[in-house]
């Protein structure tokens, strides 16, 4: 879809901010910002199982002089956060992003669902071509914690002295998924307890995939849909009273929302979320007794949303479009529910931070005025992060192009297991800027009373 343009606000650096912004960058050591990428991807973080990740970058950020510490969530699970006192009188950002992997490097639980096999991006051994990283979440999310500390290794190498404090975090439980065997983490259950734990600033900054500025963060709900049948025998003649199948009538509510979702997507879009809607699982039956066919078929369902529509918006509007399936063919018998909600959020263009990144953009991609978003839909963090009050930008890199993607993994999403060093450099850069924008001023500055 076409690009939403936003206005950018204009505020060269002083000489003395773009003598510490030329410092900083000429800092970034490429070599270090790989091994750091290789280093984490080989730590396997699973959603609900980054305790070892966290700790290891808890280590790590005291290596580079943070003050840093792990916030334990339970047994398996915590956030790893460090800080830079400022100087005092300066607004405080912080800088984050996930740490947690979207699959489990299990055949067992991974295989057929990921594909044939468990690629080499799947699997969470960090290793490098040249200069492109390869392991399970070598790009999102470990791509995206490697730049995050690098940016702020060269702020403190280059000794650029801030004003306002700077936050650097990691989460578990980042990823739109849910496990129930560890504790029921996801859907942002890391970044919630952390900030509901003392952790916050007057900015925040979120890193994610695309060399993009969003100030729009898509919620997300789930729903669960049952069409209900009679358990049945593989022996009995079709049309046998007292048998009714639920899975033939399943494909025809399949194929009725398939024809709802995209009139949906359109309805909703706003300055930048075009919100997608997906049929993501079908379960009926036991695969070990295909003899009895079952008496419920399953059907889930993950809707994107813009930060307009409430979760209870959400139920109302896809009620009335399961009610008006039913009675279209009212020999179909089911029931729904909503199981997960995420709201969306939005921090508004003109705020502090999203100018703050737009100017980034521009410094880092030759003096052009950002010419706007392509539509998003993709959930993360940042709709938590912004909806419990801090107003966030998310930021990213250049998605590895065709040109650096190793042909044998360019199929499908994979494990976002492949990550290109010269574009998260790029992507340091940006961030630097921001940091020396924004934490070098005074509150007043920017805004803040």
């Amino acid at each position: 879809m076409a690009n939403t343009p936003i206005t950018t606000h204009q505020l060269p650096f002083s000489e003395q901010q773009q003598r510490w912004y030329d410092q900083a960058c000429a800092q970034i050591d490429t070599q270090r910002l790989k091994q750091l990428n290789i280093d984490i991807t080989s730590i396997h973080s699973p959603t609900g199982a980054e305790k070892q990740a966290n700790e290891f970058m808890v280590d790590y950020m005291k290596d580079m002089g943070l003050k840093a510490f792990y916030q334990e969530v339970n047994p398996l699970s915590g956030n790893a956060i460090g800080r830079i006192k400022g100087s005092g009188g300066g607004a405080a950002l912080l800088l984050y992003a996930p740490i947690d992997t979207h699959i489990e490097n299990d055949p067992e639980k991974d295989l057929p669902w990921v594909g044939p096999e468990l690629r080499d991006d799947m699997k969470p051994f960090g290793y490098a071509r040249g200069e492109t990283v390869i392991g399970l979440g070598a790009s999102n999310p470990k791509g995206m914690v490697s730049t995050l500390a690098e940016a702020v290794h060269c702020i403190l190498q280059a000794g650029v002295p801030l004003k306002g404090d700077l936050t650097l975090a990691f989460a578990g439980g980042g990823m739109p998924v849910v496990v129930p065997e560890r504790n029921h983490y996801g859907l942002s259950s890391g970044v919630t307890h952390m900030m509901m734990n003392g952790i916050t600033a007057d900015f925040g900054i979120i890193m994610k995939p695309w060399n993009e500025v969003y100030f729009e963060h898509p919620g997300m709900c789930w729903f669960k849909v049952t069409v209900k049948g009679t358990m049945g025998y593989s022996g009995i003649a079709r049309g046998t009273p007292g048998f009714r199948s639920s899975i033939v009538p399943a494909a025809t509510v399949i194929q009725e929302l398939e024809q709802w979702l995209p009139e949906y997507t359109r309805k909703h879009t706003s300055d930048q979320i075009a919100p997608e809607g997906w049929i993501a699982a079908v379960r009926s039956g036991w695969p070990h007794r295909p003899s009895f066919p079952s008496a419920a078929t399953e059907l889930y369902l993950d809707i994107r949303t813009n930060p307009q529509q409430t979760t209870g918006d959400m139920q109302a509007e896809f009620d009335s479009v399961m009610r008006a399936i039913l009675a279209r063919h009212p020999d179909i018998d089911a029931e729904w529910e909503m199981t997960a909600a995420v709201p969306g959020s939005r921090t508004e263009p003109d705020n502090w931070v999203v100018q703050s990144a737009l100017r980034a953009w521009q410094e880092t991609n030759g003096g052009t005025p950002y010419p706007g978003a392509p539509m998003l839909s993709g959930q993360t963090d940042a709709a938590t992060i912004c909806k419990l009050g801090l107003p966030l930008v998310r930021i990213g890199y250049r998605w590895i192009g065709d040109a650096d993607m190793p042909e044998e993994f360019s199929e499908g999403l994979g494990g976002m297991g492949v990550s290109h060093i010269p574009d998260l450099v790029a992507t340091c850069k940006a961030l630097i800027y921001s940091i020396i924008d924004t934490c070098t001023r005074t509150r007043q500055e920017t805004g803040l009373s």
